[in-house]
């Protein structure tokens, strides 16, 4: 006989394990309103419903604790329309500050200038794509002439007016082309690189080389001046951003790059500037369809990034829904939208430089310059 066997206490752990609220039948009637339906259904439920569930309440809860709240975005959300759910939710106050692919910002583009991105199919013959001038994003269509050229050619001309030669952030160019889009594009309130510009939301690109905006600047770097574009104060602009607020979440729309540029500013300021202020971000939310023991899930869940330091906790306040973004993310943002008063936007963009001069300080008092020895 086991010795724990009928013993008062083992019966005591039965009744916790069987304390959670009874699955029920769905009641799809009077839950026809999205928010309606998670809270009401999706959080009565189980697996990635009620995951997706707890990944909304989550980002309500960041909202409504005042959270400095990111937003990394990997994978081709834009040219499915996503840029219009990340729109609402910078006008709303529910997005602080962004750190997406390049891929993402140029195809952000072409609906501003409404050059045609359409939906195609991913049946199809990619020789005849090809030879035709049609560029393929699984079901998306895009023309190689008519939207990816005219693109670039909208690219170069943003960039007239804005100085390569002196060193700047992704969160600087970025913010120069989304102006140019407000004034010169006819439906500006199709880009949410032009939103975020309107509202002063710094925008963040973890590999500035890795898309046709980055290609694009090689045109002015080979025939006028170098191009001063600094990665390193991304890093320290991010990190600034983080230790200036009094609590910190994000939203992650798939992994790569994004996701972990955003978590390493924990370490960055523990462990490389040694400041106090930080021990971990408070809210964590991932949408994604990779799994952990592949090796490429960005940082990983939440309890590996825990013993990074990356996040506070590693089970409070910490989702990861299994599922595709492009399901996933509108559901949690309507919810959002529906259940939050809107916040005051925090018009980071215009105090990059005050706080990323308190870190400087700060850094002065934590980490000593690295010094270089001298030669014979």
């Amino acid at each position: 006989m086991h010795p724990c066997k009928g013993s008062g206490k083992d019966h005591s752990r039965r009744d916790d394990w069987l304390s959670g609220a009874a699955i029920e039948p769905m009641k799809l009637a009077g839950n026809e309103a999205v928010a309606d339906l998670i809270d009401r259904c999706f959080a009565h439920s189980g697996f990635n419903g009620r995951r997706l569930a707890e990944g909304a309440q989550l980002f309500a809860r960041m909202i409504d604790d005042n959270a400095t709240i990111a937003l990394t975005v990997a994978g081709a959300m834009t040219p499915i329309g996503m840029g219009g759910a990340i729109n609402s939710l910078i006008e709303r106050g529910f997005v602080d500050f962004i750190i997406a692919t390049g891929a993402n910002l140029y195809h952000d583009l072409h609906l501003a200038y409404n050059f045609p991105m359409v939906q195609g199919s991913p049946d199809v013959d990619d020789n005849a794509l090809a030879d035709d001038g049609v560029a393929r994003i699984y079901d998306v269509f895009i023309g190689e002439k008519d939207t990816l050229m005219a693109t670039d050619d909208v690219v170069l001309e943003l960039l007239a007016g804005f100085d390569l030669s002196q060193p700047f952030s992704t969160a600087q160019l970025h913010h120069h082309l989304g102006k140019g889009v407000l004034q010169k594009s006819p439906r500006p309130s199709a880009s949410l690189v032009a939103t975020a510009a309107k509202y002063d939301v710094p925008v963040y690109t973890s590999s500035p080389g890795d898309s046709s905006i980055g290609m694009n600047l090689i045109v002015p770097h080979l025939f006028d001046k170098p191009v001063m574009l600094n990665p390193i104060l991304d890093v320290i602009e991010t990190a600034a951003i983080v230790r200036d607020a009094d609590k910190n979440g994000v939203v992650e729309i798939g992994g790569g790059s994004p996701k972990n540029f955003y978590l390493q500013t924990q370490p960055t300021l523990h462990q490389i500037l040694m400041d106090p202020s930080k021990g971990g971000h408070d809210y964590f939310l991932q949408l994604t369809t990779d799994a952990p023991h592949w090796g490429g899930l960005s940082g990983a869940t939440p309890g590996e990034a825990r013993s990074w330091g990356k996040v506070k906790d590693a089970f409070v306040n910490n989702v990861v829904v299994y599922s595709c973004a492009s399901i996933t993310f509108p559901l949690i943002a309507q919810y959002a939208l529906s259940r939050c008063k809107p916040r005051a936007p925090r018009r980071l963009f215009t105090r990059i430089d005050a706080i990323t001069e308190s870190l400087r300080q700060a850094a002065g008092s934590t980490r000593k310059p690295a010094t270089t020895a001298g030669t014979c």
